[in-house]
């Protein structure tokens, strides 16, 4: 596989750029963090296939089955995930969650809704950026938003993107809670979006890629691992996935604490966590970010209790696939959450597994 290769000198002037909004960003974010009681755990929830289950229709994102066939366009909804947006509301509908960086170290979500998502509150919502585009495009999804960089902007404008966005051309579809400061209190709702898609006379119709996935019943090879860390860049954005064999999934910790649905206090949770490294370049002294979405790399698969090493790729219209030996991996029915994490420093870096006991 072809790799791309970085101008060195231009590297480490873009990490040290990174580094100083780092620092500023962690303490800013820290200072505006607010207390909030951790809420109960909801009880896990199964989530993998019955085999009683007799449905002749699969929801296109997630494999599992449905009781009519699922033809209805995605939503691409950007979530903020600063400390002061957390626990956030709606995530435990989302068919598919990508985690990819913004600026100064934070992450922030794609959150794509399909066959989930209808009157519950989702947010809070955020601004969006090209490889933000490019993403929750890959899924054909209607692009959600507050706000976007300049470049974002362009590209949404000359290119004539259906997209939602508060500032310029939302309209009633979103709103404001009085419980957190902006811009951590900005929300939607799927049903909301979906009105506001059909009066603006977007298309309906659902173009998207869809992932393959495995039959029921059947294993996953790999290396047994339980439990696994990803570390982005700030302290503050330490996610922990731990398997749980009773639903199947890897249910998701922040810092951790069980990383739940403010709405409903379900922890979140996916069949499928791809972890895929990308290189990501500094741009400007805002400390704007590029992430190169079309070399692919080296990337990890869990499912089921195991870890598959293999790569990513993404060509052109599609969406990001985790193959190994040059073939795509099945995916097992369930939510998908992808994690993209920077090259420099190594890959490996940003992954620790623990150890098996």
């Amino acid at each position: 596989m072809k790799l791309f290769k970085w101008n060195k000198a231009a590297s480490v002037a873009s990490l040290f750029i990174l580094s100083l909004s780092l620092v500023a960003c962690q303490n800013q974010e820290v200072a505006q963090m607010p207390v909030q009681p951790e809420p109960t755990p909801a009880p896990v929830q199964e989530e993998h296939v019955e085999e009683t289950n007799t449905s002749l229709y699969t929801a296109p994102l997630t494999g599992l089955p449905v009781d009519e066939a699922i033809t209805r366009r995605p939503l691409a909804v950007m979530i903020n995930n600063a400390p002061s947006a957390r626990p956030q509301s709606g995530l435990s509908s989302a068919d598919i969650i990508l985690e990819v960086l913004a600026e100064g170290g934070i992450t922030r979500f794609i959150a794509i809704f399909q066959s989930g998502g209808g009157a519950e509150t989702v947010g809070p919502v955020r601004s969006i950026r090209p490889y933000l585009i490019e993403l929750g495009e890959s899924y054909d999804g209607v692009l959600v938003h507050a706000g976007g960089s300049p470049e974002a902007y362009s590209i949404l404008q000359r290119q004539q993107k259906q997209h939602m966005d508060e500032i310029s051309n939302g309209g009633p579809y979103f709103w404001r809670s009085s419980d957190r400061k902006a811009p951590h209190n900005l929300y939607t709702s799927a049903d909301k979006l979906r009105e506001g898609s059909d009066i603006k006379g977007y298309s309906h119709d659902f173009k998207s890629p869809v992932y393959n996935y495995n039959e029921e019943g059947a294993t996953s090879a790999g290396e047994a691992v339980k439990q696994f860390d990803i570390h982005y860049l700030l302290d503050s954005y330490r996610v922990t996935y731990d398997y749980d064999e009773v639903s199947g999934r890897y249910m998701r910790m922040v810092n951790g604490k069980a990383d739940q649905d403010l709405d409903n206090g379900t922890q979140l949770g996916a069949a499928n966590i791809i972890v895929a490294g990308a290189d990501h370049k500094v741009l400007d002294s805002v400390g704007r970010l590029s992430v190169n979405l079309e070399q692919g790399g080296e990337a990890m698969l869990f499912q089921k209790g195991k870890m598959i090493r293999g790569q990513w790729v993404k060509k052109q219209g599609d969406i990001i696939r985790f193959v190994q030996g040059g073939s795509e991996v099945a995916l097992v029915p369930g939510k998908t959450f992808i994690s993209i994490v920077p090259n420099q420093p190594e890959f490996s870096s940003h992954v620790k597994l623990a150890a098996q006991q």
